[in-house]
């Protein structure tokens, strides 16, 4: 026999798996303790414990329920799917899959293959889905454009009370620099003399008298030019001058029929203004503006146009001419009173504009609203020149 002829046998691997004997003894020792429970249950009468129930349940009908309940859904939906009509311009097709915001294309995908699509996608979203996201779309436009700031050409009153504003606010901006200039070159002493004499001044203030306005609440107070007067305006409607330091009722002013929210004197009034002229302006709840003058108790003019929306605060501009008034439409106006009409309706706020106040100068004024928000308003350009941000909650007054 050759080498080649011989036949090679691989041994085979013998496997030890150890012995049973310790496994068997735990088995036995495990039954007799079973039989051991088993015949003091016996003798003591207790029934034997119910066998142990498996912690695992295989709720087999119920997801054979769920299986069907979820293909005859899909055999609906595709039977639905198949009833819903579908625009032929492809066109239509993408804009209405843009609209879902889907791609509208898919690679390899033809014109039929992306109406089935659209079909199949309409069928579980619904038929409406494409009009509802349209006017979604729709909605959130409108209020974007809404947010945004626009400009458009006034009237001719308006460019004259610009002009007008311009003259009256340049030379008094000028004197102003020029007093501050003068104060700053005042020596260190000098500044602090000035401050120690108003703080002794503040310091000794004391309640000089006390007088009842009127049966409802004072909303407002304010001192006349002079500080000869102190005009009230009430709850009640009722708008009151008193004598100062007397505290002697002078005047009654009749006419608002709602709360009044603020009364203001004319910059003149008691000082060259004629008492039969308007030397007072009023504003109330129910979006009424009244003129007033030192005479009578009757209003001498009504300024219309805020109806039904509340007045809260009004203001003088320095000049005399003009009045700021603040509406509960989150706008503000401007009213010139020697033309007798709004030359202004000031948008910006975002809730209702609660006061303002117009600068000494006479070219700019501040507002303040419920949206905690502060302007500063260019009365000469008519644009906001700075937001003022801060406060946490609304501003009632600056």
């Amino acid at each position: 026999m050759s080498d080649d002829e011989v036949n090679y046998v691989k041994k085979t691997k013998t496997i030890h798996y150890g012995s049973l004997e310790d496994s068997e003894r735990a088995r036995l020792e495990n039954a007799a303790v079973e039989v051991e429970s088993e015949n003091s249950d016996a003798e003591t009468g207790a029934p034997p414990p119910p066998p142990e129930k498996p912690n695992e349940y295989m709720e087999l009908e119920e997801a054979m329920s769920r299986d069907k309940q979820a293909l005859l859904e899909e055999f609906e939906r595709r039977k639905k799917a198949r009833s819903i009509n579908v625009s032929t311009d492809d066109g239509e097709v993408k804009r209405n899959l843009r609209q879902l915001g889907e791609p509208i294309c898919l690679f390899g995908e033809g014109p039929a293959d992306r109406r089935s699509r659209l079909r199949d996608i309409l069928s579980r979203l619904g038929e409406d889905s494409v009009i509802r996201r349209e006017a979604v779309e729709e909605r959130k436009q409108f209020e974007q454009d809404q947010e945004q700031t626009w400009y458009h050409e006034g009237p001719e009153s308006l460019r004259i009370a610009r002009l007008w504003i311009a003259e009256y606010s340049l030379p008094r901006a000028k004197t102003r620099l020029a007093e501050a200039k003068k104060l700053s070159e005042l020596p260190a002493t000098a500044k602090t003399a000035r401050f120690q004499e108003l703080q002794k001044k503040l310091q000794h203030m004391a309640i000089y008298s006390s007088q009842i306005g009127d049966t409802r609440p004072i909303s407002y107070c304010t001192f006349s030019p002079n500080s000869k007067l102190l005009a009230t305006a009430s709850w009640s409607g009722l708008c009151k001058v008193w004598t100062v330091p007397n505290c002697e009722l002078k005047q009654t002013l009749k006419g608002h029929t709602s709360n009044v929210g603020a009364i203001v004197f004319h910059p003149r009034a008691t000082i060259s203004q004629e008492e039969t002229a308007c030397n007072m302006a009023s504003c109330a709840a129910d979006g009424s503006v009244k003129l007033w003058d030192l005479k009578g108790e009757e209003p001498i003019a009504d300024i219309e146009g805020h109806v039904p929306h509340r007045v809260s605060r009004l203001s003088f501009h320095p000049s005399g001419r003009f009045l700021g008034t603040c509406c509960f439409d989150n706008s503000w106006r401007l009213w010139d009173l020697e033309q007798s009409t709004e030359v202004l309706h000031q948008e910006g706020h975002v809730k209702p504009v609660y006061c303002i106040s117009f600068q000494t100068d006479g070219s700019v004024c501040a507002t303040g609203g419920l949206d905690s928000f502060g302007r500063v308003w260019d009365l000469r350009t008519g644009r906001c020149i700075m937001f003022m941000e801060g406060h946490l909650k609304s501003i009632y007054g600056n």
